[in-house]
């Protein structure tokens, strides 16, 4: 089971014509203070966040209680004068997480009415997560035939088929910047993750290297899965024969 907590801010919209017409670069440094707050505060207890929209975050939170949201809650709501909402969803794959959530928020289910937190009853899952960390093999190479706008784009491209391709199987895409991608796994085996390397080669000419991560937390399967793909790289300059795909497990 994996638990997945979105963050959204409540009221955004009419809240930001409160600002004016000469808002937008107000909206862009809220946004991005506010997702540096979450990360750190969830990194704190061994969570990561990933940026879904501007205005909400998703947080692979397992093991943590509505106790613990409470605390991160009171914390977030010192720093900044919005309202934020808090909705847990647990589920047998990322995307049943996502939908339990959603549909949570939608039901009006309430686990901590003070504090803006929403889910359905929370069952305490001793189960593993899995993250898949992607990034674009030979960036630099194609970053010197392309102007960064055209590198920017293709990015996009990547993400939108990769973001569709896992879906399917109810795995969570996230662009982190950069030419780096992290999915959050459910039941993709390398067998899959092979064959959409070779749809990107062929539709692109675009390679991949991925390195999975497999732990009880989200920062700690992470870590692994970086560590994987930096052993890929150890690899291939090694002069050893190249590998694309390696899985790391706590």
């Amino acid at each position: 089971m994996i638990q997945l907590t979105i963050i959204k801010i409540t009221g955004y919209g009419p809240w930001t014509l409160t600002l004016g017409s000469d808002r937008e670069h107000r909206l862009q440094m809220l946004q991005s203070s506010l997702y540096k707050e979450i990360q750190n505060l969830f990194s704190e207890k061994n969570c990561l966040a990933f940026p879904n929209r501007f205005d909400e975050v998703f947080v692979i939170t397992n093991g943590l209680t509505v106790r613990d949201h409470v605390e991160i809650q009171e914390k977030l709501s010192k720093l900044f004068e919005l309202s934020f909402s808090m909705t847990i969803g647990q589920g047998n794959n990322p995307f049943e997480a996502n939908s339990n959530a959603d549909n949570a928020r939608r039901e009006n289910l309430i686990l901590d009415k003070e504090h803006n937190i929403f889910g359905q009853p929370m069952q305490n899952g001793g189960d593993l997560v899995q993250i898949i960390h992607m990034d674009v093999d030979g960036s630099t190479s194609i970053s010197a035939k392309k102007s960064p706008y055209e590198v920017s784009s293709l990015i996009i491209k990547l993400y939108s088929d990769m973001s569709e391709f896992f879906l399917r199987k109810n795995s969570l895409a996230f662009f982190m910047g950069g030419d780096n991608f992290m999915i959050i796994n459910s039941s993709v085996d390398k067998a899959d993750i092979a064959k959409f390397l070779e749809l990107i080669k062929e539709h692109h000419g675009i390679s991949f290297n991925c390195g999975i991560g497999t732990a009880k937390t989200g920062r700690d399967a992470a870590k692994l899965a970086t560590k994987s793909l930096d052993t890929i790289r150890e690899i291939r300059d090694s002069g050893k024969n190249e590998q694309r795909i390696l899985e790391l497990t706590c």
